[in-house]
């Protein structure tokens, strides 16, 4: 059985690891464990787990922005910005479903470490841009910090950025500060029915370029839209274009209102509001639509907007495959019976005309094991990988192999 190290503060995390350099002792880092299946399975003697550096640390609501340990609930962190009526704007998904754990499991340094983003990405940015500072121990024992309080403390090299989606193989964190936003006041959906991949995505870029500042699009298959929460009147059916619009509610109705006649010819639009759209759009976000379990696996492609009804057409030849574009086109999840390298290579073999890169998030650790989860490099940006590994943790003891072989 493997034995989990669980330090109480900054210190302790500091010796856990000096002692781990001393001994030669691979870690693998966690929080709660509730994203232990993203990446590929660390081999590693001992755990790691910075779920005893729990709790916020300070709130400022005024200044919009709060810190907290790395180990601390996003459920607890969430709570706490409600009663101000604030929010994570980077939309922070829940995978616990997909990844074999209870939902509401997830801690904040687990999220900023693989810089999970939802669906309002394309216009809020990913967590990384929502890292204002961070304290961690790296893989040589240091004590390290980067940022401040405010955006305008971030000089030099920006390790906020560098951190934000190394999962743990650079170091651990120990303490994080976020920005965080208020939450708006109305919320709705316009939906627009029975429309193709190839109208959705035109209509997703419209409306993305235009001035109804949407915060989300997504377009679900009919198979998908039958489990979505679409509010259809009956005898509705077949494919479905969602754009969630967020505001004050003159605003709202506003921009609605014009939405709805420039995607006029993409078909007739109906309103989903408050808890109808905020409960549709937790389905899009946590990527509860798709199937997932024993037998199946998740991708996830990121790739230009303007490219992903091409995507998804060549993705169509795939068997039992169910997908959805989100982020207005940006992002295509994709859920597939389990297959092996020839379906990792037919899947990025899809993304190559436009340039996007795949990467596998749900699968059995017996085929993480032996497919790239992560797309593969270009031998260039692999070297400065490597390098970068070698300046945070020369001695490959933080999460050895959990993204790239010698990373």
């Amino acid at each position: 059985m493997t034995e989990t190290l669980k330090p109480d503060n900054a210190a302790q995390l500091r010796e856990a690891i000096l002692w781990a350099v001393d001994s030669a002792t691979p870690l693998e880092l966690m929080g709660a464990g509730s994203k232990r299946r993203l990446g590929k399975p660390v081999q590693a003697e001992m755990r790691l787990s910075t779920a005893g550096l729990d709790g916020i640390l300070f709130y400022e609501p005024e200044e919009l922005v709060l810190s907290a340990r790395a180990g601390t609930s996003l459920a607890v962190i969430e709570q706490a910005l409600a009663e101000k009526r604030q929010m994570l704007a980077f939309e922070p998904p829940d995978y616990g479903a997909l990844l074999g754990a209870a939902p509401g499991q997830a801690s904040l340094g687990g999220v900023i470490a693989a810089n999970l983003s939802g669906s309002r990405r394309f216009r809020a940015g990913a967590a990384r841009d929502h890292l204002l500072g961070f304290q961690a121990v790296n893989g040589r024992g240091e004590l390290i910090k980067s940022g401040g309080r405010v955006m305008k403390n971030v000089s030099g090299y920006d390790l906020c950025k560098l951190m934000a989606g190394s999962y743990g193989t650079l170091a651990a964190l120990s303490e994080l500060t976020v920005k965080v936003l208020p939450v708006p006041e109305v919320t709705a959906a316009l939906v627009i029915d029975d429309i193709s991949p190839d109208d959705a995505v035109r209509a997703m870029n419209l409306a993305a370029g235009s001035a109804a500042d949407i915060g989300g699009a997504c377009w679900l298959p009919e198979a998908v839209a039958e489990r979505a929460a679409l509010g259809r009147p009956a005898g509705e059916g077949g494919p479905a274009l969602v754009i969630r619009l967020e505001g004050f509610a003159p605003s709202v109705a506003s921009r609605l209102q014009s939405l709805a006649a420039l995607l006029g010819a993409a078909g007739p639009a109906r309103t989903l509001k408050d808890e109808a759209a905020r409960a549709l759009w937790a389905e899009i976000n946590h990527v509860t639509l798709l199937s997932a379990g024993p037998g199946r696996v998740l991708w996830c492609l990121s790739l230009p907007p303007a490219s992903g009804a091409e995507v998804a057409g060549a993705l169509a030849a795939l068997p039992d495959h169910e997908l959805m574009l989100d982020q207005a086109g940006g992002l295509i999840w994709l859920s597939l019976p389990e297959g092996g390298n020839d379906q990792a290579e037919t899947v990025r073999a899809a993304l190559a005309p436009c340039g996007g890169h795949a990467a596998l998030i749900a699968a059995p650790a017996s085929l993480r094991s032996t497919v790239p989860v992560f797309h593969p490099q270009p031998q260039p940006l692999r070297a400065l990988s490597r390098r970068v590994k070698e300046s945070f943790d020369p001695h490959r003891i933080l999460n050895p192999g959990r993204m790239y072989g010698g990373v």
